[in-house]
């Protein structure tokens, strides 16, 4: 059973990826706003195509995610849910590596989690579900009154995730969260100010 918040919901969109992974964390609403938007990025010269590269990658995605967590305290995480393309199948794999970790951080922590499909993200952002990375990029940039496009396209799928999660709740969805312990944390990452403005942390 759901409770009324008289306070707006955070939701943590995630774009997850073993090379990059966008995130968002937005407060919904009739004019929504960034709490925080950026990437993690792939340490320079680590491969992914080999079993200790991948669980290099994997720890340091583990420990970036719980940092973030802890610093903005969404009460909801939306992940892009995993999809195959024919064309290339060792995509799945990869982004299913980096899924588990993010899942079962969110899992820990006792978070609410929605997953959606990339079509319906782009569905519910852009109206069509095929849309490219330029539409979603400007639909984005339009959407939170950005200054400029919100680049990579990772960051710009992470801040529709999160806005299509905001719609699914809007529509129904409740809201009943236990809560989290905090943790803070000093790893080196792109962050993305309100206004397109990039910071390094």
């Amino acid at each position: 059973m759901g409770s009324v918040h008289s306070t707006p919901v955070r939701i943590l969109g995630i774009d997850p990826g073993l090379r990059i992974t966008g995130y968002a964390c937005i407060v919904p609403g009739p004019r929504p706003s960034i709490v925080e938007a950026g990437v993690f990025r792939l340490v320079k010269g680590l491969a992914t195509s080999d079993a200790g590269s991948v669980s290099a990658r994997l720890e340091e995605l583990d420990h970036d995610f719980r940092e973030l967590l802890a610093r903005v305290t969404p009460e909801v995480v939306a992940v892009e849910g995993l999809f195959s393309h024919y064309g290339h199948p060792a995509t799945a794999i990869v982004m299913g590596h980096a899924r588990g970790v993010l899942l079962l951080a969110i899992r820990q922590r006792g978070l609410r989690l929605i997953e959606l499909k990339p079509a319906q993200v782009k569905k519910s952002c852009v109206g069509f579900g095929g849309a490219s990375k330029g539409a979603m990029q400007r639909a984005m940039q339009r959407e939170f009154a950005l200054a400029e496009l919100p680049t990579p396209p990772d960051l710009a799928d992470a801040l529709g995730i999160a806005l299509s999660a905001a719609t699914r709740l809007r529509l129904g969805d409740s809201v009943d969260l236990p809560a989290a312990a905090r943790r803070q944390g000093t790893r080196q990452r792109d962050k993305f100010l309100p206004g397109g403005v990039r910071q390094l942390a």
